[in-house]
């Protein structure tokens, strides 16, 4: 039986995955071309990732060694998932859509029956099968992110944030590391308001740092989709503040900021 927290889990992912899939199936052709915010990237080649990476961790569940040789013997991640996102693109929609459509089902089959305590092997430490939902989740909203600003889409706030929210939260070290900067030697105490009002929070009580703010733009920080400067999202403390500069939830290097289109911050 699939623990509470996983099917949860695999819920949203589900959710959040339909909600996008059902925002592009109905695109002319023509408009799977449509540029995205990230450099070089088109509608296409944004689904064309979801679909590489779900496939891939999709595998990595299935079969762990395979994974890791392939993995090892990959001389650059960045690479590797440029060129799969431009080759998913150069298909036709309806295909690639498909190959989407497969790739989350095979993935989310392969979670919900994976034995409790099983580690999957992935592109940095190994995670857990509720970890790697959390990490599918967060990848697939931000995406999605990018999708809906490139049609001139408002992105929703939904209950689905908490999990990319804690996500973001839990990879702190993990970003001032990636920079080569001190690891903070305390807890943030981390605020949000979600989507229905409710408070969300992270860390001690009585934390002497702490950052504030909507659920909804801590994500798009910690997904780096948006510029620091146009969100309200508020820090107490040097490393609290710095945070929110280097904030990243996923593996790899964290790429070009978004520019500002907000005022700079006093």
């Amino acid at each position: 039986m699939t623990a509470p927290l996983l099917a949860g889990l695999l819920r949203d992912l589900a959710e959040e995955g339909h909600g996008l899939d059902g925002l592009v199936a109905g695109l002319p052709d023509g408009a799977w071309a449509t540029p995205t915010p990230a450099a070089g990237w088109t509608v296409a080649h944004q689904i064309a990732h979801l679909a590489w990476t779900d496939q891939v961790a999709a595998d990595a569940v299935r079969e762990p060694a395979r994974f890791r040789a392939e993995r090892d013997a990959a001389p650059d991640l960045a690479r590797a998932v440029d060129d799969a996102a431009a080759q998913g693109a150069a298909a036709p929609p309806a295909e690639l859509l498909d190959r989407w459509r497969t790739a989350r089902a095979a993935l989310a089959t392969a979670l919900a029956g994976l034995p409790a305590g099983t580690a999957i092997p992935w592109f940095g430490p190994d995670m857990s099968a509720a970890s790697m939902a959390t990490a599918r989740l967060m990848e697939t909203w931000a995406h999605g992110v990018d999708v809906r600003d490139a049609l001139g889409r408002d992105t929703p706030a939904t209950p689905r944030l908490r999990a990319v929210a804690h996500l973001g939260v839990r990879t702190r070290d993990f970003a001032f590391r990636q920079r080569g900067e001190p690891v903070p030697e305390h807890e943030f105490r981390v605020e949000l308001t979600g989507p229905g009002g409710e408070l969300w929070t992270w860390g001690p009580a009585d934390a002497d740092q702490r950052v504030q703010g909507p659920a909804l733009d801590l994500c798009l920080r910690v997904t780096r989709r948006r510029h620091r400067d146009d969100l309200a999202l508020r820090a107490r403390g040097p490393d609290a503040d710095r945070w929110l500069d280097l904030a990243q939830a996923f593996a790899g290097p964290p790429g070009t900021d978004r520019p500002a289109t907000a005022a700079p911050r006093p």
